[in-house]
């Protein structure tokens, strides 16, 4: 499948918008002017102003990237440095939704997984553009429907997949979590979840601390191992919940001395079970009928469940317990940028993936499937790190998901470690960083001045929050000596973007057909569920310019810059 504005992007190849050669500013910023340089003149001057940073001030360096797909590199390049300011586009774009769902299930729609096409029988599809994972969803939906699958579209308008859709749901912007949850709502009050699969499967039998005045109010139990705690149903005992052969019970209820615990699931059909969260509480705020949410709801539940089915096909769980068949639930969900963009798109993930996880079709046969090497609990990812020692690397990755107050990114006077506030209590989940807060918080000196901003593909209006007129200002906001209050600003980009202008330094990139790149599993994965595979580009035609690929100016300027990694210990590539 390939539209007409897929077939033209290979225009850009001979766009006349394309840098041409490195350049050094002559003019104000804004103004374009520049004068062309050699990479050789070019790479002496970002060396000269980063070296000295690196050795005195590593957190003088912002360097922030966009729509790139190596942010592995990318990463290990300023960690390596030793700048705790580095970022990609994600925490503009995809935080909420792959927080959201790293947190609760292991893993998040966008590329991480994908519906089982073949076997589900009903798809809800939430805030999906068609520029997303465009080819597999529309061949996956084509699949669907000449299997005789239903599909609805929820979104507040009806083009593009909620055109195919057999049921437009034209929800009120922004209350999509509210319709999820008076779904669940409905699901629980007419026993329509699939408690095996909660009591087996999920936390939902975990006993937490159900004493407001304790102060481990809201945790889970744990043994002195730190394991979660479940009632064995076959003991009536406390038993770890990983432990082989166990049976936990989602009704439990336990004490430890004076204090009660209850399960998950008690907790969770407690709150959604409650009237505020009824069709005809939310209907009015969502824009659908309370009649409607309750006929959805039952069609959804008579799929799940008089439509299940279960394949023959043997399988060994987490437990180390042996099944003889998989239990299908044919109902698939789907969701992307329209939930995640929203200031609620991290609590609206979240209930969708509830919804999912009731009903037991995450990793099931007909409902959503990960693709490797998803799902990996939020254990099996790395934490934010923030130590920062000037002429050293960074004690660890940048970004990765806290698990407690003592992995946010704090300074022993409570400001922020990282220029963007990322990991802070002001954004403590901010997985991905919060690139489009580098500039303002770098023009405001909050939490502290910088001196170069190095960005990577990253358009203003893409990533400063909208707010392109004003982004230009603090870009060419000068101090009371006539400074720029920015002192430096190096720009990598294949075109002439509107970030060009307000740079000090250019250092022109390839295009994609012109370059070596990656779009790694260990990023996006670009396979199916049922295989791994992995993707390096490869360049098929020469510049016609004096450009160089990022990826290759990185490599060139850390070993000027004598970077771990990079050289030897003789300071050699």
């Amino acid at each position: 499948v390939l539209c007409a504005k897929g077939s033209a992007g290979i225009m850009q190849v001979n766009a006349p918008s394309r840098l041409k050669n490195p350049m050094l500013r002559v003019g104000p910023r804004g103004s374009g002017e520049f004068k062309d340089i050699s990479w050789k003149e070019a790479l002496t001057i970002a060396t000269d102003w980063l070296k000295p940073l690196r050795e005195t001030a590593p957190e003088k360096l912002a360097f922030f990237t966009g729509r790139d797909q190596s942010q592995s590199f990318t990463g290990m390049w300023a960690q390596n440095y030793g700048t705790p300011n580095y970022a990609a586009h994600g925490g503009f774009c995809s935080v909420n939704m792959a927080a959201g769902g790293i947190y609760t299930m292991g893993g998040a729609f966008w590329e991480f997984g994908q519906p089982d096409w073949d076997r589900a029988k009903l798809f809800m599809i939430f805030g999906v553009a068609e520029d997303h994972d465009s080819n597999p969803i529309k061949m996956g939906i084509g699949r669907l429907k000449a299997n005789g699958g239903k599909i609805y579209g929820v979104n507040p308008i009806r083009s593009g997949y909620n055109a195919v859709a057999d049921e437009w749901v034209g929800i009120t912007p922004g209350t999509d979590g509210l319709f999820i949850l008076a779904l669940v709502h409905e699901l629980l009050k007419a026993g329509k979840v699939d408690l095996n699969y909660l009591a087996q499967f999920t936390n939902s039998p975990v006993l937490v601390n159900d004493d407001p005045k304790s102060d481990d109010y809201g945790l889970f139990l744990r043994n002195k191992s730190g394991k979660m705690q479940v009632i064995d149903r076959k003991t009536g005992k406390l038993a770890a919940f990983d432990k082989k052969g166990v049976k936990p019970d989602l009704a439990a209820s336990h004490k430890v001395g004076k204090t009660p615990y209850r399960t998950v699931f008690q907790l969770m059909a407690e709150k959604y079970l409650s009237d505020e969260y009824s069709p005809d509480a939310v209907a009015k705020r969502c824009g659908i009928s309370a009649g409607r949410i309750r006929a959805i709801a039952a069609d959804i539940a008579r799929v799940a469940f008089d439509e299940a089915f279960e394949l023959d096909i043997p399988w060994t769980d987490f437990r180390g317990d042996k099944h003889k068949t998989m239990q299908g639930r044919p109902v698939a969900f789907h969701s992307m940028r329209g939930i995640s963009a929203h200031a609620n798109g991290f609590q609206t993930a979240r209930a969708l993936h509830t919804l999912q996880i009731i009903l037991g079709s995450v990793e099931a046969p007909g409902g959503f499937r990960f693709k490797p090497p998803y799902p990996k609990p939020v254990e099996g990812h790395p934490k934010p790190h923030f130590e920062v020692t000037p002429g050293k690397p960074l004690n660890g990755p940048h970004l990765g998901y806290p698990q407690g107050p003592e992995d946010l990114g704090l300074k022993p006077d409570g400001t922020a470690v990282r220029i963007d506030k990322a990991f802070t209590w002001e954004n403590p989940l901010s997985a991905h960083g919060l690139m489009h807060m580098v500039i303002s918080n770098a023009h405001a000196g909050d939490p502290y001045k910088i001196d170069t901003l190095f960005m990577f593909m990253a358009n203003m209006s893409w990533n400063s929050s909208m707010n392109t007129s004003g982004v230009m200002d603090m870009l060419t906001d000068k101090d009371e000596d006539g400074e720029y209050v920015i002192p430096r600003i190096i720009y990598s980009d294949a075109y002439s973007s509107e970030m060009v202008a307000y740079a000090d330094l250019i250092l022109p990139d390839a295009t994609y057909l012109e370059r070596h790149d990656c779009i790694s599993l260990l990023d996006r994965p670009i396979c199916e569920a049922d295989a791994m595979a992995d993707s390096i580009r490869w360049p098929v035609i020469e510049p016609d310019r004096d450009v160089r690929g990022f990826q290759s100016v990185l490599i060139d300027l850390a070993v000027r810059l004598g970077l771990p990694g990079f050289v030897d210990e003789n300071g050699d590539a």
